[in-house]
């Protein structure tokens, strides 16, 4: 089955759950004869990435996808070899050449007709930008997309400044963000910066009423509003609940949806806290991969890290979780040493909302579990 999260995706900008006067900026934005460079920031799930979709689309044309190229800067930070991979990416014939991806032209930046839409597929702003635009517009060969480019480090934002300078001619940087002000003032300063706020809880559950009447569903009474609420301003996590629950068959009863939610981490997030409630927020062994003896992260952080893996978890999520262990009462804790979680949660919670790196944020909290855990000898 096809996931509701490609193809429910809005298709018009005045589908997407914005306000009215942010739409109206990127359509404008995107019909401008010569449109800007673009960071697109907000919470996570508030369709920052169907928004840029719809950008490349309105800018380039019917075959938009053939010159967007997209990135995703949170996985490469991850990898080995980051820097070197990012050049390739920028400079495919290679560091030591001036040939650069966005230098590059194509025939349909100059020919707007020479693609034409297939069947179903809409200009996003009503119009064509070929249509809109008169002879002086500026030909964009290209969209290049980086997404979380807060995840980038300050060496590789100072590598791409230079280019996005050099490429207004050809092409345009979209770039997303949580956290925009960890992108260095000199990228900041050559793009439009719009802000997605949350999403609000009536929002979602209007989106989500209009895919199960779509999809010919009868969702229990109030399990809609109650996916809504536990979503938390995050559409993405709101439409793929449903579909799973859809899937299922588990949208005929209110009370599945607790079921699936507690089923799905609530353990592991458990095993976790006990690790660091134990003082065991690191603990390295040694593990035979084939021929080769690894070091490998257990205790509390390892588990995180499992967890947050397994499930595709971001921080904030993560911060749920735990909150829903520490109010479920499944760890049977003094009322005193439970309180000290409860704050030290809460300050992680904040911590969060202003940096982009969750993980440093998260393994504070459990030194701090650690500590508090000092407190009472843990069976």
């Amino acid at each position: 089955m096809a996931s509701w999260l490609e193809e429910k995706a809005p298709r018009r900008f005045d589908e997407l759950l914005l306000p009215e006067s942010v739409c109206e900026y990127l359509i404008r934005a995107s019909l401008q004869s010569n449109p800007p460079h673009l960071l697109l920031s907000g919470p996570t799930g508030i369709g920052k990435t169907v928004a840029w979709r719809l950008i490349a689309r309105q800018v380039l044309g019917p075959s938009w996808q053939s010159t967007t190229h997209i990135i995703q800067a949170k996985d490469l930070a991850k990898t080995a070899g980051a820097m070197k991979k990012f050049e390739e990416f920028l400079r495919p014939e290679g560091s030591s050449s001036k040939d650069t991806l966005a230098g590059r032209t194509s025939l349909d930046a100059y020919y707007s007709t020479l693609s034409s839409a297939i069947e179903g597929d809409v200009a996003p702003a009503g119009i064509e930008s070929f249509e809109h635009q008169d002879d002086d517009r500026v030909p964009i060969s290209r969209i290049i997309v980086i997404e979380d480019a807060d995840f980038l480090g300050k060496a590789r934002q100072s590598y791409l400044r230079r280019m996005v300078e050099e490429s207004s001619r050809s092409a345009r940087f979209i770039f997303t963000a949580r956290t925009p002000s960890r992108i260095i003032d000199a990228l900041r300063s050559r793009t439009q910066m719009i802000r997605f706020p949350a999403i609000p809880r009536k929002g979602i559950e209007g989106r989500l009423n209009e895919i199960v009447l779509e999809e010919n569903l009868s969702p229990d009474r109030g399990i809609i509003g109650d996916i809504a609420h536990i979503s938390n301003g995050n559409l993405r996590k709101a439409i793929f609940l449903t579909q799973l629950l859809s899937q299922r068959d588990l949208l005929g009863d209110r009370k599945n949806l607790q079921t699936v939610l507690a089923a799905t981490s609530i353990r592991e997030v458990q095993r976790v806290i006990e690790e660091a409630l134990r003082g065991r927020v690191h603990q390295w062994r040694w593990e035979k991969n084939g021929n080769k003896n690894s070091r490998v992260l257990k205790g509390a952080m390892g588990q995180l890290d499992e967890l947050m893996k397994k499930y595709h978890l971001e921080a904030e999520e993560v911060v749920e979780h735990f909150y829903t262990l520490f109010t479920a009462s499944r760890l049977h804790l003094d009322e005193q040493i439970l309180a000290k979680l409860l704050i030290a949660l809460a300050e992680c919670d904040v911590s969060l909302k202003n940096t982009a790196v969750g993980r440093i944020q998260l393994e504070l909290f459990l030194h701090q579990v650690a500590e508090i855990g000092s407190m009472q000898v843990i069976a």
